[in-house]
């Protein structure tokens, strides 16, 4: 089954700059063959459901490697049976709407 992710992976107690964790799991991502987007608050991520969880449990493993002894994710999981809907393919049906390319 398909999956649409967003991912915000937030390590406590190793202080106020997070930039590196988060370097770390865009790259464990990027290594499983996904394409994140990441974004000022998190990262969106699409593909089949086990690989991307796959992918989501080696952030945490990677990220606890690197000293946080303490990991908290928030996730937004979106599933469609209907069609296929890339990431993507939400963000155009948006700017359509705006541009006046599709009606309201």
């Amino acid at each position: 089954m398909k999956v649409s992710l967003e991912i915000c992976l937030v390590p406590i107690g190793v202080g106020t700059s997070v930039s590196a964790y988060v370097a770390a799991c865009q790259t464990v991502l990027a290594e499983a063959g996904l394409e994140p987007q990441m974004h000022a608050y998190g990262t969106n991520v699409e593909g089949e459901w086990d690989e991307v969880f796959a992918a989501l449990k080696r952030c945490h493993e990677q990220v606890h490697d690197m000293g946080a002894v303490r990991i908290f994710t928030s996730l937004k999981v979106g599933t469609r049976t209907d069609r296929v809907q890339t990431l993507q393919d939400k963000i155009t049906s948006v700017e359509d709407r705006l541009s006046g390319k599709t009606p309201g």
